[in-house]
């Protein structure tokens, strides 16, 4: 079957599960309606397929919306198989998986298509947290069906996928041809969508990569045994931090690192890697952007943004409902200072803070670089919650960069020195000695050790396998407002 041929939904399953693993659920149910044209149309399965099977051997709940009957649209029935689906595989504790194609709403149901949709939201509501939801769009996914790929904790798209609450040509001012507003690269660049791929094979064979790192329910865990070795030493590993996607794979067994949205906010990076077959949550501060001959492509300030910390925080409270690990890797100097970023950047920043300090499951920082000011207290500090921090020998941590401390501290002698330049120069470097330097802040507590780059992954695995019982208790609430 060639991988850019369009498979129908029977196919999808097929190639998403293992071999002959696929046991379907409710073949039978179809509509019940017998309005507006409906009598005629046979709609086997009512436009959707339910079942279970299996990925590298662990079970998973699937639903794919079949275009071929009545268009994949959702009614009453197409809608209770997907309930029902959700209610099987809560019970039992297994991630959902939730193939779209769709023309949307069925319109010749009208309210009880409403109820339908309603009837999938509140199931998807009460499992998450509970369950991983995924969803991928092959077709079209849009108005309501596009609220349903939102309420899930990863989207994937095929590039001929179509995702849309308003359709392109409905924006005011805007046509398909200015700016398709409903492509796979601009949801991936705008955050909606995690994962884009050129087709559907590869779309599929990409979420059962990431289920593989996932823990199948919020009680269970996605260990497995290493191939890597604990002990292994990272030689390269403090020339790979300005790109800091290859220090992350530096880390991980076996080289493994699943990026989520690499395309949104791509200044910080989210993804899953494996520490001694412990699947493990890494959020790290990138500066700079190789392509795949180590040409950089890009550059970024080492500052906090808006989308940065709104896609921080959400993969924070993933990791923190399903009791996955957190690590980070902090390179950060401020907030990023634009006339669009002061709009939100306090609130999303606020996000960030909370999601950090609101986790209890282990959480261990490495300060790579720099990490100044607020910013650095927002990025997993110790103040914050995290349970251990680590810096690298040359890094820097304090209030703000020397030279400025100095010429806020020193103002006033600066105007009247002989040599104002070289003033400020003996003054800054006096500062940074004293208090921006990791010797200083491990000397107060703030740093539990300074460790070398060749050190980095045996010192991660021995402090999460420390923490791999850690309890902490919150404050007895319903739920924060953060």
């Amino acid at each position: 079957m060639s991988n850019t041929a369009k498979l129908s939904a029977r196919d999808r399953i097929e190639t998403l599960l293992d071999e002959n693993s696929f046991v379907e659920i409710g073949a039978l149910v179809t509509k019940r309606s017998t309005d507006f044209n409906l009598p005629g149309n046979d709609a086997p399965g009512d436009g959707v397929i339910t079942g279970y099977g299996l990925i590298d051997e662990r079970v998973v709940y699937v639903y794919a919306q079949d275009a071929s009957v009545l268009n994949g649209t959702i009614g009453e029935m197409h809608a209770k198989k997907i309930v029902a689906l959700y209610d099987k595989a809560m019970k039992v504790g297994a991630p959902v998986i939730g193939l779209l194609d769709s023309q949307g709403m069925r319109l010749q149901e009208a309210t009880d298509a409403l109820e339908a949709f309603g009837s999938i939201y509140t199931k998807q509501s009460l499992a998450s947290g509970v369950i991983p939801q995924i969803t991928a769009v092959y077709g079209n996914c849009g108005g309501g069906l596009a609220v349903l790929t939102a309420l899930s904790d990863f989207v994937f798209m095929s590039k001929d996928g179509k995702l849309f609450v308003n359709t392109p040509n409905a924006i005011e001012g805007n046509n398909i041809g200015k700016c398709d507003t409903a492509s796979a690269d601009f949801m991936s660049k705008a955050g909606t969508v995690d994962f884009t791929d050129e087709d559907e094979v590869a779309s599929l064979n990409a979420i059962r990569t990431l289920v593989s790192m996932l823990p199948s329910n919020n009680e269970d865990d996605a260990d497995t045994v290493s191939g890597d070795d604990l002990n292994r030493e990272l030689p390269a590993f403090t020339g790979e931090l300005d790109d800091v996607t290859e220090a992350i794979k530096d880390i991980a067994d076996m080289g493994e690192f699943v990026e989520t949205k690499a395309a949104y906010a791509p200044e910080m990076v989210t993804g899953f890697i494996r520490l001694n077959g412990s699947t493990t949550g890494v959020v790290a501060n990138r500066s700079a952007k190789k392509d795949e001959n180590g040409k950089v492509v890009a550059k970024y300030d080492t500052a906090l943004t808006t989308g940065g910390c709104y896609k921080a925080a959400e993969f924070v409270n993933f990791c923190d409902a399903f009791c996955i690990p957190v690590l980070t890797l902090t390179n950060v100097t401020g907030y990023a200072a634009t006339m669009n970023e002061a709009k939100n950047i306090n609130i999303a920043a606020a996000k960030l803070t909370y999601a950090f300090a609101n986790a209890t499951v282990p959480k261990v920082n490495v300060v790579i670089k720099k990490a100044f000011g607020s910013a650095y207290v927002t990025m997993n500090s110790k103040s914050t919650g995290a349970d251990y921090v680590f810096a690298l020998e040359d890094s820097e941590i304090g209030a703000m960069e020397a030279s400025l401390a100095a010429q806020i501290i020193y103002s006033s002698e600066i105007e009247v020195a002989a040599d104002k330049a070289a003033f400020k120069a003996e003054k800054a470097a006096e500062y940074a000695k004293c208090l921006n330097s990791a010797q200083s802040a491990a000397k107060r507590g703030y740093v539990d050790a300074i460790i070398t780059g060749d050190e980095v992954r045996k010192q991660l695995i021995y402090a999460f396998e420390m923490l791999y019982s850690k309890r902490e208790d919150r404050p007895a609430k319903k739920h924060g407002t953060v």
